[in-house]
């Protein structure tokens, strides 16, 4: 198809995105990293669950802790297939994973709720089964991965299985970590496409796309929702929709004013402008049905590979990532406290932008403009037991829907007959100096518009005073705020900023400088020179390498990411975007990577998306 405009027309890849569907370990110090198909049309495709033989010994290795796992969310990523000679593969595989899924919204903005750990097992033999086809081999692997639903003759190739008896096993050998608080993921070593999204998500490590099939079966997992394709089988249109309004929250029969008009479905997100491209609205298709049912995007990530989560998926996977993780991460112990005593919170901390938190005293507000602690002696306290209470809110603008918002609460009776020097209820108070207890992590730096944030040891007598600089210039804090945004401060270039309670200091480094993506395309058609840049007109195949480059002597990206686009099709094997490496694992400030389609908007400027067609964009690099 030929464009009239003088750009260049990226077809976007719409492959599916696959099918909903007592060991030792050894403990390894960890470095930071950094229901889809369906068993048929209308029927909900578990992961198979098959007999466990012996299982081998594993080892997990904590890839990102950002705090105890009991009161996060807990990532639990394993590899099947790999043998012992090829875990090093498995552990690349699953940095491009990664880095990947930290560049995606909600990801992206709650990577400090997450932890992640590996639990790295050398299999047997390398490879799972039925790759790529039912005549291949079985293989004796761990977690019993297979094509296919699991070398099933009436399933898809792409429906990738796992024992979930194994990779609970494997699983459980992470300490904190229950079926309440984590997400398993299982990727297997193949380069053939596939993965699945039942109760746990399982990928492909090795094939191109891999890393693109990760966020979209944890959609499945983790968000409950379903596929937007209008097909079952690749190339062949879905039949009609027959079936009452579905349970599903980003599928409909109604109209989009019967949605406005009966407070339903993705009514509070109509008409703005979709993550995913185009406007949130009603598009034919989903379920596998080519017509009958309607969806809230023409693309998103549970439709077309490339696409983020559209507003009302981020939405649902914002709120199931948040339930999975504890907003209170500590607080002045339940029970009396004296009544000139400081009572504190300690709360968990998004990249992006605080948690709102009030104090209310017998169901009155107080005055405390955010703070995580109220001095009790401040307030003039009448005689009697009174209830202090504070809440803790995520008002997020991902999630518009009030009673949906993360919320948490705590109480305590305040006796205003005792005080810290005579109350036999009062926690002890520590005289020690204080000193950071958590913080943002200081061991790579941190992007100009993120929320750096610090908690501290806690006293009954006084919340300790936290001082920020920038370049060694006191930044005000007349909240004695934890967190500090950087975005309002308009950062470019490199800057030292530093925190301290006490004698204790902490620093990191702020990096306000963008990176930049060199494209190199194959010969094209035509080339306009414009201001802006180049752009080119092809007819059909053309192929196109991303460089990427970063001013920190900390950072590599891997170059020479070509990508083959034919149709609707990638050459599969060839790496289709270049990474963050490990020596430089942190979430990155815009997208790490770029492939052919929208993901490309945070990279390149004048990109406009065209539904139904794909995304035109010029090769100026932001």
């Amino acid at each position: 198809m030929r464009t009239k405009l003088l750009t260049v027309l990226v077809v976007l890849i719409t492959l599916p995105l696959t099918a909903q569907a007592a060991p030792t370990a050894q403990a390894a110090p960890g470095a930071w990293g950094a229901p889809g198909a369906w068993g048929a049309p209308g029927d909900r495709g578990a992961t198979v669950v098959r007999d466990a033989a012996a299982v081998p010994e594993a080892t997990v290795v904590p890839v990102q802790v950002t705090g105890p796992a009991a009161s996060r969310f807990n990532l639990v990523v394993m590899g099947d297939g790999y043998t012992a000679a090829e875990l090093p593969k498995f552990r690349e595989q699953l940095d491009k994973h990664l880095n990947i899924l930290w560049s995606i919204e909600p990801f992206k903005s709650y990577r400090n709720y997450v932890n992640v750990y590996a639990v790295e097992i050398a299999s047997p033999e390398s490879g799972v089964d039925c790759d790529p086809g039912l005549d291949a081999p079985k293989r004796d692997t761990p977690l019993q991965m297979g094509f296919w639903g699991g070398c099933n003759p009436g399933s898809v190739q792409r429906l990738l299985t796992v024992s979930q008896a194994a990779a609970t096993r494997y699983a459980d050998l992470v300490p904190g970590t229950t079926s309440a608080n984590r997400q398993i993921l299982a990727i297997g070593n193949s380069a053939t496409y596939g993965g699945a999204g039942g109760s746990y998500a399982t990928a492909s490590g090795g094939n191109a796309l891999s890393a693109l099939i990760t966020p979209h079966e944890l959609g499945h997992s983790l968000g409950g929702l379903q596929d937007e394709y209008d097909y079952y089988a690749r190339g062949d249109r879905g039949a009609p929709y027959q079936g009452p309004e579905p349970s599903s929250i980003h599928h409909s029969l109604l109209t989009e004013q019967q949605m406005l008009d009966q407070h339903k479905k993705w009514f509070r997100w109509l008409g703005e402008q979709s993550e995913s491209g185009g406007t949130i609205g009603r598009y034919e298709g989903g379920m596998y049905a080519g017509s009958g049912v309607w969806r809230p995007s023409a693309h998103s990530m549970m439709k077309v590979l490339g696409y983020y989560f559209d507003q009302v998926s981020r939405e649902r996977m914002t709120q199931r990532l948040s339930a999975k993780a504890t907003l209170f991460q500590g607080s002045t112990p339940a029970g009396p406290v004296a009544a000139d005593q400081v009572v504190w919170l300690q709360t968990l901390h998004p990249v992006d932008h605080e948690l709102d938190v009030t104090w209310t005293l017998d169901g009155t507000p107080l005055p405390t403009a955010n703070a995580r602690a109220v001095d009790l002696a401040a307030l003039d306290l009448a005689p009697g037991k009174h209830t202090l209470t504070a809440s803790i809110v995520d008002n997020t603008t991902f999630i518009r829907d009030p009673a949906a918002r993360p919320t948490a609460t705590r109480a305590w009776i305040v006796d205003n007959s005792q005080s810290t020097t005579t109350a036999s209820t009062t926690a002890p108070t520590s005289t020690a100096p204080p000193t950071f207890a958590a913080s943002t992590p200081t061991e790579h730096p941190v992007s100009a518009d993120e929320v750096v944030y610090v908690e501290t040891t806690q006293s009954a007598t006084a919340q300790p005073a936290i001082t920020w600089r920038l370049d060694g210039a006191v930044v005000p804090n007349p909240g004695n705020d934890r967190d500090l945004a950087l975005a309002p401060l308009k950062l470019t270039g490199r800057h030292i900023l530093t925190a301290q309670v006490g004698a204790d200091t902490l620093a990191w480094q702020v990096d306000g400088v963008e990176p930049t993506v060199t494209p190199t395309m194959s010969k094209p058609l035509l080339t306009v020179q414009k201001a802006s840049g180049p752009e080119y007109v092809y007819d059909d195949t053309f192929t196109m390498g991303l460089s990427a480059t970063d001013d920190n002597p900390a950072t590599s990206y891997r170059s020479s990411a070509w990508t083959e686009t034919v149709g609707t099709t990638t050459t599969a094997g060839r790496p289709t975007h270049p990474h963050r490496s490990a020596s430089r694992p942190r979430a990155p400030r815009s997208t790490s990577w770029c492939t052919a389609n929208s993901a490309c908007r945070e990279w390149f400027r004048g990109t406009t998306c065209r539904p139904g067609t794909g995304v035109i964009w010029s090769s100026t690099a932001r």
